[in-house]
């Protein structure tokens, strides 16, 4: 009995657990048991005596069982009472005591808290609390009824007596009356922490939408880049603002009011006052020259010095703007950026073959004034303003066509399904045609990108069978094939590129191999401890430098004293051999192969080996990351990918240097720690110290990797300071190397590429295997 009651005591205390699988089949089963006692006593009862006599008979059994209740009802009140007492005697240290009967009552109040209780057969039995309904002696207990005893039994258990109800069946949904749901108030939907809520519907999100794998479709064999095209056409600059009279123009001391067109470029000028361009001569004079193309008759008589011209508040006005656009409000930002988010939603998609598609640049340029690169002779010229007038729409036949400005017209709209581009016009200053097209993460751009890495794997299997050829024809009789032979060893081993001709005066003078001159190689039989040393020293592609001292083989060396023999500096090095020729005689060798081709098989082939070489499983994520930027520098170095260092380089170091000696100061002192816990450690000899001793190695080792990774992020930069690698990798690089190496190490391929370039390379991430060669 003793044990039973601790057993009964523990579940009261537990909140009364009957949910239990043995519990819930004794609860139905006494349930039926108590349906057909109860049904069977009313039958006999219904024998005894007449319908009246029957109805007299109940009304005085109802009677006595109030009295009856109002009686236990007391007594348990008195006995709570009393064990209140004993229990707060309890909490001062007192033996408890309790009646025999107890027990029983204790078990009652605390089962009562969550079903009613019977009598049934002299054992006490819970029963689920349902919907009441007019029990078999003819009474109804209403819903407000049952709340009014929940609320009694929620002040005194021990004066609720529940009757004998009939119990629906657990499957059927308790049902409340209309006025009932009035009074509940509606609960909120309880989100769990990844933010569904909680019946299971999911947070409204707005789904990605799915990408075109346009590299799984058959390709077209026509020669055509779309079937259909259809497009909103471009942005145009917004309109000139003349400036405020309050913001004065001066010359020669004096204020000068400008016309509209002479004001609108003076403020060109104006914004670059600050920079090293408006201090150079040839930009100054190509400015001033086409300043005055704008001016009126009156003002090209006045304004005949550019040195007497003062546009000194100007810049202070739009240094002003500047600085009131950094200080606008969050509501200002956010109205630019939905206007801007607008124009992109209008403008910046296209529908090409039922699939719609980003444009890379749907503005059109303001006008301005040219820059160049290097020292561009035509630095400072006027880029007029490009007007519906000057541009040609291509897209459809069948599509909706863009619509001019209002009052304008298109200089023309075409069809050609031949070319990529949506829009094309003619600038002003070199006589270049610009394009609005796709973006690279567009079908068209990633088809031509792919075709094109596809083309230098195919260079891969043939470059033993060429270099062999150009070899030979070094020694060849006719003069015009060692050159070629030459140019294309050069190409093939320094991966310069071609060099097309230009017309003398209109750009920059850049070369390219073909275009090489006397005055840019200097031959040395020996130096630096090398033989036949050829030093190249030239101006490349924007005006960067090509320096170089670069071994050659012997026959190469003797090629080269031969093409210089009786030439001036300005003479061509290669004057029997152009651009042309040589991807001619380069298309013989093989279908597509042209020079740009070596470029970039050279520097994918540079790459996977430098990865396989620098590249070590026991590195973590930041060693092999560092790795690979030295594998793609090496490619950089190779294409001679140069720039110049970051303005704030100094500043972003000397930042990075701060933090990396602070992160020594707390390795230190963590390391510290750990020593002091390690020696505490051995005094006590208990668990705790233990624990403390593990946290504190944690820490240390926490704290010399976040140090590795910052020092291994100060070499990366001091090493790139003067190389990009952006353009190689984007440009020469097949992104399968790299997509392939992230998978073989377990490294993230957003640590190796940003969004933008991965939607870009989308086709090379889905396409490329685990163990993809190029």
């Amino acid at each position: 009995m003793s044990g039973d009651h601790a057993h009964n005591d523990s579940q009261i205390e537990s909140g009364s657990r009957v949910n239990d699988s043995h519990k819930h089949k004794d609860k139905h089963k006494d349930k039926e048991y108590r349906h057909k006692d109860h049904k069977k006593e009313k039958e006999r009862e219904k024998s005894k005596y007449s319908n009246s006599e029957h109805k007299d008979l109940l009304e005085k059994k109802h009677r006595d069982k109030e009295k009856v209740r109002q009686k236990d009802g007391a007594d348990r009140h008195k006995d709570k009472e009393k064990r209140k007492e004993e229990k707060m005697r309890s909490f001062d240290g007192k033996p408890k005591k309790e009646k025999e009967n107890g027990f029983a009552r204790s078990l009652l109040s605390s089962l009562s808290k969550c079903c009613h209780v019977v009598c049934f057969r002299g054992v006490l039995r819970p029963v689920p609390r349902v919907k009441s309904e007019p029990d078999n002696d003819g009474f109804y207990h209403s819903p407000k009824h049952e709340r009014s005893l929940k609320r009694e039994r929620d002040d005194d258990d021990s004066e609720f007596m529940p009757k004998k109800i009939k119990i629906e069946n657990d499957k059927k949904v308790k049902k409340r009356k209309p006025e009932e749901e009035e009074d509940i108030k509606p609960k909120k939907k309880r989100k769990d922490k990844k933010g569904d809520v909680a019946d299971g519907k999911k947070k409204a999100k707005k789904e990605p939408e799915e990408k075109w794998k346009w590299w799984e479709e058959e390709r077209a064999t026509d020669g055509s880049k779309w079937r259909f095209l259809e497009h909103k056409g471009p942005v145009f600059a917004p309109p000139y603002e003349p400036l405020s009279s309050k913001v004065k123009f001066y010359y020669d001391g004096k204020p000068f009011k400008l016309s509209e067109k002479a004001e609108e470029v003076a403020t060109f000028f104006a914004k670059m006052l600050d920079h090293e361009y408006t201090t150079k001569d040839i930009f100054r004079k190509n400015f001033f020259k086409d300043w005055r193309k704008e001016m009126t008759s009156e003002e090209k008589g006045k304004l005949t010095d550019l040195n007497k011209c003062d546009f000194s508040e100007l810049n202070e006005y739009f240094k002003a703007q500047s600085e009131a656009r950094k200080q606008m409000s969050k509501e200002e930002k956010l109205k630019i950026k939905e206007e801007n988010e607008r124009l992109l939603q209008e403008y910046g998609f296209c529908l090409m073959d039922n699939h719609k598609e980003r444009i890379a640049n749907f503005r059109i340029e303001p006008p301005g004034l040219f820059r160049g690169r290097g020292d561009h002779p035509k630095m400072g010229m006027l880029k007029r303003r490009i007007r519906p007038e000057d541009i040609i729409i291509n897209c459809s036949k069948d599509s909706k066509h863009p619509k001019p400005p209002p009052g304008t017209k298109w200089k023309e709209v075409r069809h050609d399904n031949k070319v990529t581009w949506l829009v094309s016009w003619t600038e002003n200053i070199q006589g270049s045609i610009k394009y609005i097209m796709l973006n690279p993460s567009s079908r068209i751009k990633g088809e031509k990108d792919w075709q094109k890495y596809e083309t230098a794997r195919r260079l891969k299997k043939c470059v033993g069978r060429i270099r062999a050829q150009y070899r030979e024809d070094w020694k060849s009789k006719e003069m015009r094939i060692r050159q070629r032979s030459v140019a294309l060893y050069f190409i093939d081993k320094l991966a310069l590129r071609a060099g097309n001709e230009k017309e003398e005066g209109e750009t920059a003078d850049t070369v390219g191999c073909c275009s090489l001159r006397v005055e840019h190689i200097k031959l040395s039989p020996e130096k630096d401890g090398q033989e036949f040393v050829v030093e190249f020293d030239f101006l490349g592609k924007d005006s960067i430098r090509y320096y170089n001292k670069v071994p050659v083989e012997k026959r190469v060396f003797k090629n080269l004293q031969l093409f210089m023999e009786n030439k001036q500096p300005e003479d061509d090095l290669f004057d029997r051999l152009n651009t042309s020729i040589l991807n001619k005689h380069l298309q013989e060798l093989m279908d597509g192969l042209t020079a740009k081709v070596f470029r970039t098989y050279n520097a994918s082939i540079t790459l996977q080996q430098q990865l396989k070489e620098l590249t070590t499983p026991e590195e973590n994520i930041p060693a092999k990351i560092l790795s690979y930027n030295r594998a793609n520098r090496a490619v950089a170095i190779l294409c001679n990918h140069q720039r110049a260092p970051p303005k704030t380089f100094e500043k972003s170091m000397q930042n990075l240097q701060t933090k990396i000696d602070a992160k020594k100061d707390q390795l230190f002192d963590a390391k510290r720690e750990l020593k002091s816990a390690k020696a505490d450690a051995k005094v006590r000899r208990d668990e705790k110290s233990k624990k403390a001793v593990e946290a504190k190695k944690k820490a240390v080792q926490r704290i010399e990797e976040q140090l590795m990774k910052l020092e291994v992020q100060a070499t990366d930069r001091e090493e790139n300071k003067q190389i990009a690698l952006g353009t190689s990798k984007l440009n020469y690089l097949d992104p399968r190397i790299s997509v392939t190496w992230c998978k073989k190490w377990s490294v993230p391929i957003e640590k190796i590429y940003n969004k933008t370039q991965r939607e870009k390379f989308a086709w090379a991430i889905d396409m490329a295997d685990d163990d993809y060669e190029f």
